[in-house]
């Protein structure tokens, strides 16, 4: 089975890929955008993208095209990110003055970038940053990449685990073409959906959730690029949309907000699993 990632072989969403699906082929792509059209044109079956970080937070532009595409969320997986500081072999960490990596791995180690007064580089992928800079070494330039990148890439480890906090865990969406078919054990829903300009509005939607019984395990607000300061929310709850519970409040909610759209409902991440 081909799955398609954003990064370069090494990425975290490499190994993420891998550790739910191991049999799989990964094929990695530039951008999120490409990561989508690969499943939506066939090229991939599946795909994996980021959507949250226990640290640096949401990942806006998965949440965007998650609302754009007529691809379904049929899986999460939660994968352990462990950062290390790279340096082709014989650098010293004292050489060093900046770093490059990925925008999100450069916020997870912002703490320890300050203390050691690195100057942080974004670029679009972490072990994309190792790479290159295997390839082509720049003086006093380092990376931030997994372990896994380092031993691909031959280079030399100066730190590890260098993110700030150490419950340091991205969330992934698995998308595919198809809905998820309900199977055993736990289920989540995710959806998105707009409320009408008045008060108690965002309450009134919320309500339908406690009165069916389901509990809610995320709410996030996101700016509408259709009407300048309006807002979507995007909402996991617990439970399949088969199951009466979340049926209730979804057919409850249809009749309050102003827009909904429903990503997918899939297995819950438990256990690895």
């Amino acid at each position: 089975m081909r799955i398609a990632f954003q990064g370069t072989e090494g990425a975290y969403s490499e190994e993420a890929l891998l550790k739910a699906f191991p049999g799989a082929t990964p094929v990695g792509f530039p951008t999120f955008h490409q990561v989508f059209e690969a499943v939506e044109t066939g090229e991939a079956e599946l795909g994996v993208v980021p959507v949250e970080n226990t640290t640096a937070g949401s990942i806006n532009q998965t949440y965007d095209l998650l609302l754009e595409s007529d691809l379904h969320v049929v899986g999460e997986i939660v994968h352990r990110v462990e950062h290390c500081l790279l340096a082709p072999r014989g650098v010293e960490l004292k050489e060093l003055k900046a770093v490059k990596s990925h925008p999100q791995a450069l916020a997870q180690c912002d703490g320890f970038l300050a203390r050691l007064r690195l100057t942080p580089i974004p670029v679009y992928d972490t072990a994309g940053a190792a790479r290159a800079l295997a390839e082509n070494p720049e003086p006093g330039v380092g990376a931030i990449a997994s372990r896994r990148a380092a031993e691909l890439y031959g280079l030399a480890v100066l730190a590890e685990n260098i993110e700030d906090y150490p419950h340091n865990y991205t969330r992934f969406f698995v998308i595919g073409r198809e809905e998820a078919r309900k199977g055993e054990g736990p289920h989540k829903t995710s959806i998105v959906f707009a409320v009408r300009h008045r008060p108690g509005g965002l309450l009134e939607a919320l309500q339908v959730f406690a009165e069916a019984g389901v509990n809610l395990t995320k709410l996030e607000s996101r700016p509408r690029r259709d009407k300048p300061f309006s807002y979507l929310f995007y909402l996991d709850l617990e439970g399949h949309l088969e199951e009466p519970g979340p049926a209730q409040a979804l057919l409850g909610l249809l009749r309050r907000a102003a827009f909904l759209k429903v990503l997918g409902s899939y297995p819950a991440y438990r256990n690895g699993t």
